[in-house]
Formats: structure tokens, C-alpha cells, sequence
């Protein structure tokens, strides 16, 4: 029969306790024990510097007198003679293992619980299982109470703030500062000055920083700590104190109370401020809401735009706060901000790094990635920059980064190419050759057409070797044609061209954005309706991919509103979506296709000169002035020619060919065949469209019967033959070798 065991619940002990636990299990194994005892659960306690436990421990050998080594001694000597009994209930470790627990383990995990909720919290944490480990009913009692450690002196010392030390539950910037702890910071003269201005007033001194991640909040407040530390900040103010936020996790209430009790006449710095008043306990955010009331001490808390429209609802935060704008850095203050932080870079890296390389990377962070604003992006370039260079380095020469390891202007740019998809980096002289053949390279696959082909090469060259307004797309150009001309062709292409697939063309079809509702869907829903939180799907894919080929289908179908979200983009380069973000649109190719006009353009009776004149009176007619003259260029697809016919037929041929060479297999088409099926086009108004239908028809579906009833051995040449009262035949040749 299998013997029921309990189970400790995940939710009893704290983070910190239960890594403990996980320790103590490491020492268990090692002492060859079966049972977790009150020995080993302190000894662990012993070896874990950030825990609470361990600093109250060392909080009491600095004020007791007694030495460390000894009380580690006494304590390991304890665990390894202790014996005890399996009480059939187990800790689970974070591999899954079930650890036995003694008698005593659970008593000090029990009764560690009601102590901790008799403070108002929900987890037995270090501090709580260290007083329980004292009492007289278990048996580290004698280790720790001959050495003055008893469970009201536990207690007493857990509710003293002087025994909070660095990296428990929080730190003093400012004393890092003075050690020279801190790091490099660079001061931002204008904002540090407006801060310290709202720091010396002497009520409603509290403060919420605004600026989405990456704009220097943070570095602000460690500005602050600097001055301060150089006594030049607001009169008064001695510390600012930052909460860990590990410990937070664990105990927001308890960690609170802390930096509350440290922070009095000064600062108290909490990041992400809205998790006390979303998510948090109740117990942290009565604490927080006393603060927020009393002038006892200032609270600079920040949040992003989003994080404060919900908080400024609230009238505790819009009475006692002030919310201080922190813009994005300009390059060359990001520059600068770089050349500060080069020093740690090159010291963390092992590289070294050239000034212009800092430059540079500030004027491509701030161009190019736009997920993140500055100095945010710029930094995260840097990093990414170096990595790349120190794995290069190390691959190349082994183990040891040579002295002479250096970041460079290109090393930045080949970084900043694989972070945003955007191929910055200096062209190679293969590229090179690429560019200056790009109109050869189209022409593979759009036959005629080769005024589109000429303007669209152009433009993409220009931009290509930075010959561009750097705020306006690459190009935007509207398609205008009959059908089956290539327009949509044209843009597969140049999505083909430029990220080697076709499949990295965006493409939007305007017959689904005919109400004006619609351009809610391209941007996203603004706050408060249906879709905010699904994005758009325009502004998401540029986000993501900023580099890109928008192709938008049948145009003149969109509702008024779509064009005047596309006016903005033609202009400035740049869409704000329905959460307020702005996405950048100034690497991207815009390119529209349009029927307008193209019955004339399709009129083989008409000149070519009048259809066109026909057809720009048309479009004029249809779009507004101020939309057209935004575009680049008005490009005109002609119908196709026989000819042009013909050497489409060809590139499809070419397809079923691969096709069939998958089976090992190769197809020969004779001339005559090729003739026949171009005969069987009775639209030809509609270019080349009916061609794909006529090959699924007239050779696939046939062809398809034919390696079902013959199924020809691999290495077969297949021939396909007009037959003489019309239709096609297949031949089989010998087998190959």
C-alpha cells in the first residue's frame, strides 16, 4: 500500500525562504541525510548573504560580540549529528525532488506563518523562520540563544530600520555615490534643475516622472543622487533612497515600511509607481497614501503616458503629485551620455571603443530605432555592438579578447542592421554591384513596364546610399493600370529585391477599409473602444518591421479617412496609432495600385498619349490635390503586347517546370504547345491574369491524370506536344542514364 504524504503549499513560503529550503536540501545530500532538520535549515540561512536572516545573524554578531566563524562551526557540527524522524510530509525543490521534513522543519514553518501573519503578511519569510528556530521547542534553541539571538530579540530587530543594510531592502544612492559605487552618470543640466526646483518647496513635493522606457528616468534620479552626493541638490535633503525590488516581490508591505522609515528627510525613488496601486497589497498602499499625505519626505515614483492617464483618475495623485515630463535625449546629449558610459562598456566588453563609433551610434539609435526613444536606443545599440564585436573577436582568436579589439563606425552599423532589419551597414562591393544592377534585377520578373521599374530603382538607390529627405518614405508611388498589367507584380519584387522573399510585402486590400470605422483597424482603436489593446495593423507591422514595402490594393476603394491617415505619412513620414505612439514610416517604400482611368490605359484604339491625359483627368477627378501631390510620382502600367504575353507565358513555364523536376522529373514544352496555349486567351484586355488559369486548365490538370495512370519512373523526360485537333499530349522519353 503507498504511504499518503502532505505536501508544502508553494504559497507559505517566502521566495527567499523557499530558496533557502532549496539550500538546505544541497547540504542535506552532501551530509548523506534523509531529513530536513532545523540544523540544516540554518546553516543554509548562514550561507545565503541576501537573505533577511542572514543579515539579522550578522546584525547580532556585530552587536553581541561574537564571532561568525565560531556560531558557523557550532551550526554545520550540529546538522551533521543530528538525526531525525520522517514526518511523511515534503518540500518540493524547484527540480521536483520531495525532501523529507522533520518535526521541527514544520513546526518552524508553522508557527514562522502565524507569526508572519500576526504582522499582516501572507508568507513566512527568513526573519520569521529564524525567530521560531530560537524558542526552546526546537533544537538550534541552544545554538542561538547562548549567543544572545532569543526570540523577542529576533523580533525587536526585525521592526528596527537600522538593521535594513545595501541590497536587503534597499539602498541610499546618495552613499553610493560617496563611495563611488554608483557609476558613471551624465547630468542632464536643464531637467536636474527643474527637479531640484519642485524638490525645495516645502509641500506637495511629490513627484511622478513621465516618459516611456529607455527616455532617462532613472538616470535622472541617480543625477539627483549625484548633486546630492556633491552637496549641490535641493537644501535638506540627504538621501534618496531606492527600494530592491527582489525584496518587493516578496514583501511590498514590509519593504515599503522600510524605505519609508530610511527615507525620511529625503527621497524615496520608486520605479513603476502604479504597482502599489494596481496589483499591490492593500497594506503597502495605506502605507503609500500616509506618505503621499505628510511632507515628512518626497516620493518620486514613475510611470509611462499610459500607466499615468489610470493613475491620474485618482485624486490622491492628482492633489499631491506634480508629474514631471522627462523628453527623449537629442543625439547630441546622447552622444554625450554615451561618452560617459564608455569606460564601464570597454572595462565590462574587454574591447575598446572609438569615439566616432559613440557618435554614430547615437545618429543611427536615434533614425533608425524607434522602438525605443533615446538614450535608451542608443545605449541598447552600444551593448549590442559590443557583443557582436567581443564574439567575433573571441571566435577568431580563441578565449582571450586580444588588447587590440576595437569598436568601429562599421561595427556599429552592421549592429544596428541585424537590431532593426534595416541594411545600414556600409554596402559590401557585391551589394554594391546588386544596386547598381536592381532594375536588370526586377526585370526577371516583370516583363515591359519599364518606366515602373526605372522610378521605383531610383528611388530605392537614392535612399539606399542616404540620399533621401530622412523623414519622408523612400518613395511613394501610385500604380495606375488595367488589370493583369504586373502593378501587383511590380511590388512582390521589390519585396523579393530588398528582403529576400516576397513574403516581407505588406499588403493591405482597401476594399475592406470602406467605412469610415475602418481606419481604426490600420491604426488602432483610441482609449475606451472596441480593439484599443489589438493595435493596428499597419502601425504594428512598420513597428516591427520599419523597413518595409507597403503595398496598398485598389486604393480608390478607402474611405476619405484612410486618406487623410495617409496624408500624414506621405508628408511627415510618421503615424501616431491609437495609444499615441508614433511609428516611423521614413524606411519604408508606399506604394498604391489603382484601376481609376484604366479602361482608357486598356483601349488598344485609343493613342497612348490621350489614354494617359484620360486617365490622369480620371484620377484627378477621384483623389484630392493635396493627396496627389504628395505622392512621388504617378507611374502608368501599359497594356501588354503579344510579345509581353509570350515571355510571361514563359516565367510561368518555368514554374510548372520546377514543379515537376521535384519528382524528378523534366517537362519540355515545344513552341507549338507554348503557341496553343496562348491562343486559348480570349480576354486578352485582361493581361496577364487569365495565363495562370489557362496553365491550370490546359497542362496542370492533365498532366496531373497522366503521372496517375502512367506514373513514370524518375529520371523521365517528359515532352509536351500540341495534338492536331487541338488540346495537348504527353510524350514520355527514356529514363535519364
Amino acid at each position: 500500500m503507498t504511504e499518503k504524504r502532505g505536501t508544502l503549499a508553494k504559497r507559505i513560503p517566502s521566495t527567499q525562504l523557499a530558496l533557502s529550503l532549496n539550500k538546505a536540501t544541497s547540504l542535506m545530500k552532501a551530509k548523506r541525510k534523509q531529513v530536513m532538520t532545523a540544523e540544516m535549515l540554518l546553516m543554509a540561512f548562514l550561507e545565503l548573504p541576501h537573505t533577511e536572516a542572514y543579515q539579522l545573524l550578522q546584525t547580532f554578531s556585530r552587536e553581541r560580540g561574537f564571532a561568525w566563524n565560531n556560531l558557523t562551526y557550532d551550526v554545520e557540527r550540529a546538522a551533521s549529528e543530528r538525526q531525525a524522524r520522517d514526518e511523511r510530509f515534503d518540500f518540493v525543490t524547484e527540480r521536483g525532488e520531495r525532501i523529507p521534513l522533520s518535526d521541527e522543519i514544520l513546526t518552524v514553518i508553522d508557527e514562522g506563518l502565524i507569526l508572519a501573519e500576526s504582522q499582516g503578511k501572507k508568507q513566512c519569510n527568513t526573519a520569521h523562520a529564524l525567530a521560531i528556530l530560537s524558542k526552546i521547542k526546537v533544537g538550534t534553541h541552544w545554538l542561538l540563544t547562548k549567543r544572545g539571538i532569543t526570540y523577542q530579540a529576533v523580533l525587536e530587530t526585525m521592526a528596527s530600520p537600522s538593521v535594513v543594510v545595501d541590497g536587503l531592502n534597499f539602498v541610499d544612492l546618495v552613499a553610493k555615490a560617496k563611495g563611488g559605487s554608483l557609476g558613471p552618470i551624465y547630468l542632464r543640466p536643464e531637467l536636474l534643475a527643474n527637479l531640484t526646483n519642485l524638490l525645495s518647496m516645502t509641500v506637495n513635493r511629490h513627484l511622478i516622472l513621465l516618459g516611456p522606457t529607455g527616455v532617462g528616468k532613472r538616470s535622472l534620479v541617480l543625477g539627483l543622487a549625484k548633486l546630492l552626493a556633491q552637496n549641490q541638490g535641493p537644501t535638506g535633503i540627504k538621501s534618496v533612497i531606492q527600494l530592491n525590488e527582489q525584496a518587493l516581490v516578496d514583501d511590498d508591505s514590509a519593504v515599503l515600511q522600510a524605505g519609508l522609515a530610511a527615507a525620511k528627510d529625503g527621497v524615496l525613488f520608486l520605479p513603476d509607481i502604479i504597482r502599489f496601486f494596481n496589483g499591490g497589497s492593500q497594506l503597502a498602499f495605506n502605507e503609500l497614501q500616509k506618505a503621499l499625505l505628510g511632507n515628512d519626505l518626497a516620493i518620486i515614483g514613475t510611470a509611462t503616458d499610459d500607466q499615468f492617464a489610470k493613475l491620474s483618475k485618482l485624486n490622491l495623485v492628482t492633489d499631491r503629485t506634480h508629474s514631471f515630463k522627462v523628453p527623449p535625449a537629442t543625439v547630441n546629449e546622447s552622444t554625450e551620455i554615451l561618452k560617459t558610459l564608455g569606460p564601464a562598456f570597454e572595462a565590462d566588453y574587454k574591447i575598446k571603443i572609438t569615439p566616432e563609433s559613440l557618435t554614430e551610434t547615437a545618429r543611427l539609435a536615434g533614425r533608425y530605432y524607434t522602438v525605443e526613444p533615446l538614450p535608451g536606443a542608443a545605449v541598447h545599440l552600444l551593448h549590442r555592438a559590443c557583443a557582436q564585436l567581443k564574439v567575433d573577436v573571441e571566435v577568431d582568436s580563441g578565449d582571450q579578447v586580444p588588447q587590440d579589439g576595437r569598436l568601429d563606425v562599421d561595427d556599429v552599423m552592421h549592429a544596428a542592421s541585424r537590431l532593426t532589419g534595416i541594411p545600414i551597414a556600409n554596402m559590401q562591393s557585391d551589394e554594391r554591384e546588386r544596386y547598381k544592377n536592381m532594375a536588370d534585377h526586377l526585370h526577371k520578373r516583370i516583363i515591359g513596364q519599364n518606366e515602373a521599374v526605372q522610378a521605383l530603382s531610383r528611388a530605392v538607390k537614392m535612399a539606399r546610399v542616404g540620399l533621401k529627405d530622412p523623414k519622408r518614405p523612400i518613395g511613394s508611388f501610385m500604380f495606375l493600370g488595367p488589370t493583369g498589367v504586373g502593378k501587383t507584380e511590380l511590388a512582390k519584387a521589390l519585396a523579393e529585391f530588398m528582403f529576400g522573399t516576397e513574403n516581407a510585402l505588406i499588403t493591405l486590400d482597401m476594399s475592406e477599409y470602406m467605412e469610415a470605422s475602418s481606419v481604426n483597424r490600420l491604426i488602432g482603436s483610441p482609449p475606451g473602444y472596441v480593439g484599443y489593446e489589438a493595435g493596428g495593423q499597419l502601425t504594428d507591422a512598420i513597428r516591427e518591421r520599419p523597413y518595409s514595402v507597403v503595398l496598398f490594393d485598389e486604393i480608390e476603394k478607402a474611405n476619405v479617412k484612410v486618406f487623410d491617415v495617409l496624408l500624414q505619412v506621405l508628408d511627415e513620414g510618421r503615424l501616431t496609432d491609437g495609444k499615441g505612439a508614433t511609428v516611423s514610416f521614413s524606411e519604408c517604400v508606399i506604394l498604391m495600385t489603382s484601376n481609376i482611368g484604366g479602361r482608357f490605359l486598356a483601349d488598344p484604339s485609343l493613342a497612348e498619349a490621350f489614354a494617359r491625359e484620360a486617365a490622369e483627368e480620371a484620377v484627378k477627378t477621384h483623389f484630392r490635390p493635396e493627396f496627389l501631390n504628395r505622392l512621388d510620382d504617378i507611374i502608368f502600367f501599359h497594356l501588354l503586347t503579344d510579345e509581353n504575353l509570350r515571355d510571361i507565358m514563359e516565367l510561368l513555364l518555368k514554374k510548372e517546370k520546377r514543379l515537376v523536376a521535384e519528382r524528378d522529373l523534366a517537362l519540355e514544352i515545344s513552341e507549338a504547345a507554348k503557341t496553343w496555349l496562348l491562343e486559348q486567351n480570349d480576354r486578352p484586355e485582361w493581361g496577364a491574369r487569365p495565363l495562370r488559369r489557362i496553365i491550370q486548365k490546359h497542362l496542370r490538370e492533365p498532366l496531373a491524370d497522366f503521372l496517375l495512370e502512367e506514373n513514370p519512373p524518375p529520371g523521365t523526360t517528359l515532352k509536351v506536344q500540341k495534338q492536331k485537333n487541338g488540346g495537348l499530349k504527353f510524350v514520355q522519353s527514356k529514363s535519364k542514364g
